[in-house]
């Protein structure tokens, strides 16, 4: 099985108008996608990343502080997960919770370097 790194990328819930019960449910649909994930065995780990940023960029490495309010999209979270190929990760990615609020996953393989 290789490895592949699920990357959500879409629009801060707050971003988008949702009442704390919408919220709520909304997180009640990725746990149950994160459990069906653990019962196949297929879930390695992942996390939900924080809407606040700090980016450092080119030769004079400046930093920017930004927040999700000032990006278009972010990068929400990432679960990595175990696939025979792009094919089986696509469809473990079926059931992201966000695809109806826009939401989009990227796969991308992990790269294996041999020693």
């Amino acid at each position: 099985m290789k490895k592949f790194m699920l990357i959500f990328v879409g629009t801060n819930y707050g971003e988008l108008g949702l009442s704390p019960e919408e919220m709520q449910s909304q997180m009640g649909k990725w746990f149950e996608w994160q459990g069906k994930m653990e019962a196949a065995g297929v879930v390695e780990g992942g996390h939900a990343l924080e809407s606040n940023m700090r980016r450092i960029s080119g030769p004079e490495r400046t930093v920017t502080d930004l927040t999700a309010a000032e990006v278009k999209e972010i990068v929400g979270g990432y679960y990595i997960v175990k696939a025979a190929d792009f094919d089986g990760a696509a469809k473990i990615a079926e059931d992201y919770p966000d695809y109806h609020l826009g939401g989009t996953v990227e796969i991308r393989e992990v790269m294996v370097f041999e020693q």
